[in-house]
């Protein structure tokens, strides 16, 4: 599981969208990002559909997680 608390284009809290990661200064769920790509949406269609989200944010969400699948598994 991604460690997303060493990533700083994303936040939670309990009082935003029932404490889900979101894009930190907005209301848009980092799980919308994954969604969407996974529905065939690119990158710039996600960032037209939620303009509050910086195109810097979404980089260091998609290198985070490369990150996190780069790394060798504990046994």
């Amino acid at each position: 599981m991604t460690d997303w608390t060493k990533c700083v284009a994303v936040e939670r809290s309990p009082r935003k969208i029932s404490g889900a990661w979101a894009f930190a200064g907005t209301r848009v769920p980092v799980y919308a990002l994954f969604e969407n790509l996974e529905s065939g949406a690119t990158v710039k269609e996600f960032l037209e559909w939620y303009p509050e989200v910086k195109e810097w944010q979404v980089a260091a969400v998609l290198q985070r997680e490369a990150e996190y699948f780069k790394t060798p598994a504990r046994a």
